[in-house]
C-alpha cells in the first residue's frame, strides 16, 4: 500500500515557501497525483495570507483532475473565509483520494472537512507525517488550541554561556554564517521583540515588518536605527508619551510590576493586535523574564569561552536554589554553522 511519505515531504517543503506571509493563516503545500499515481501534476502553496490556500493554487492549475490523489500536509478547509472552501473545489474537480498530514486545530474546520470530502465519496488517507506537519505550523496550533501567541527566543553565546565581557563588548561572539541564519529565524515570525536596554546599547537595525520595544520610562532615542522602518509598538508605562511625527510607531501604556513591565500583559495585548508569534532578542535580564513564556528556544553556541565571573549571562538574574525547579526544555534539533552550533530547543 503507498505511504505517500515522499509526496507529503514535498507538500512541506513547498508550505515553506510562504513561511513569513501566511499569518495568522498556517503554512500549507499541496501535490496532485495522476489517476494513477504514478507522477505529480501539478503543485501549489499558500503564498500569502489572503490569497489561495494550497489545493486551491494546485488545482487551478489543472484543466482536468478527474481521479487524481491529492495530498496536503492539513485537511481541507470548509469554510468560506478569504476565500471560498477548499473542499468543494476538491470535490467539483473529481479528485477521488485525499491524503491529509493533519487535522485543522481550528475549531471551525476540526474534522468537519474531512467529513464533508468522505460524505462526498471521496477516500480520505492520514494522518500521514502528523508530526512533522504539527512541528511546521505550531505557531497555528498553539494560537487555535491556546489562544495565545507563540514566544520564541533566540540568543547567542560562548561555551560558558555568556553574551558579552563585563564592559559589555559583544560583537560579533558568533559567524557570518550564524549571523545569516538569524536572519532566516526571524522570518518565520510575526514580530522581533527587543528591549530598550539592548536598543540603546547595541543600536540595531532589526530589519522586520513588525517591531515590538519594552521601553517602560520611554528612554529609547526615536531616532535609533530600529525605528526607521517597520511597525513599532513601544510598550511603556508612562503617563505621558512624546509627541512625534514617526506614523508607524504606536505606544501602548502597560502596566508595571515591581518595576517590571507584565510580560503578560504584553503577550496578550499584542495577541489582539493580531501578532500571533514573537522572537526575543535581547539581552540576559529580559531573557530570563521570557523564560516562563517561551515555547521554543534557538541557541547559537560559539566555541569560545570567555572565562569572566563578571561576563553577562544569556539568561541574567533568573536565580533558583533548587536543581528541581530549573525551566526545562526538550532538545528539537541541532546545524552547524561553522565554527557555530544552533541547538533548538521546545517545550
Amino acid at each position: 500500500m503507498k505511504t505517500y511519505i515522499t509526496e507529503m515531504n514535498k507538500c512541506l517543503e513547498l508550505a515553506l515557501n510562504g513561511a513569513g506571509e501566511t499569518s495568522p493563516n498556517p503554512m500549507v503545500g499541496c501535490v496532485v497525483l495522476d489517476s494513477e499515481e504514478k507522477e505529480i501534476i501539478s503543485t501549489g502553496y499558500h503564498k500569502k495570507y489572503g490569497e489561495n490556500h494550497a489545493e486551491r493554487d494546485a488545482l487551478l492549475k489543472l484543466d482536468n483532475a478527474n481521479g487524481c490523489t491529492l495530498i496536503v500536509n492539513l485537511e481541507p478547509c470548509s469554510h468560506f473565509g478569504k476565500t471560498p472552501p477548499c473542499c468543494d473545489l476538491i470535490i467539483e474537480k473529481g479528485i477521488k483520494r485525499v491524503v491529509y498530514g493533519m487535522q485543522d486545530p481550528n475549531p471551525i474546520v476540526g474534522g468537519k472537512g474531512l467529513q464533508k470530502l468522505k460524505d462526498a465519496g471521496i477516500e480520505v488517507v492520514g494522518p500521514v507525517l502528523e508530526k512533522e506537519c504539527k512541528d511546521l505550523n505550531e505557531v497555528f496550533i498553539k494560537n487555535h488550541t491556546k489562544k495565545q501567541m507563540f514566544v520564541a527566543l533566540k540568543t547567542a553565546t560562548t561555551i560558558d554561556g555568556k553574551i558579552a565581557t563585563h564592559c559589555g563588548d559583544s560583537k560579533w561572539i558568533t559567524s557570518k554564517g550564524a549571523r545569516a541564519e538569524v536572519r532566516n529565524i526571524r522570518k518565520i515570525y510575526d514580530a522581533i521583540l527587543t528591549s530598550s536596554s539592548t536598543v540603546i546599547a547595541d543600536n540595531p537595525e532589526m530589519l522586520h515588518k513588525k517591531k515590538i520595544i519594552l521601553d517602560r520610562t520611554l528612554k529609547t532615542d526615536l531616532n535609533s536605527k530600529i525605528y526607521e522602518q517597520g511597525e513599532i509598538y513601544v510598550f511603556h508605562d508612562e503617563a505621558i508619551i512624546p509627541q512625534v511625527e514617526k506614523f508607524n510607531v504606536t505606544f501602548v501604556k502597560t502596566p508595571a510590576i515591581n518595576g517590571k513591565l507584565d510580560i503578560e500583559f504584553v503577550l496578550k495585548k499584542l495577541y489582539e493586535l493580531k501578532i500571533m508569534s514573537v522572537l526575543v532578542e535581547a539581552g540576559g535580564i529580559l531573557n530570563a523574564a521570557f523564560l516562563p513564556y517561551v515555547d521554543k528556544l534557538f541557541h547559537f553556541i560559539a566555541p569560545k569561552v570567555l572565562g569572566d565571573n563578571s561576563g553577562k549571562s544569556c539568561f541574567d538574574g533568573f536565580v533558583i536554589d533548587k536543581i528541581s525547579d530549573c525551566t526545562n526544555f526538550e532538545y528539537y534539533n541541532s546545524q552547524f554553522f561553522t565554527p557555530d552550533i544552533l541547538i533548538t530547543y521546545k517545550k
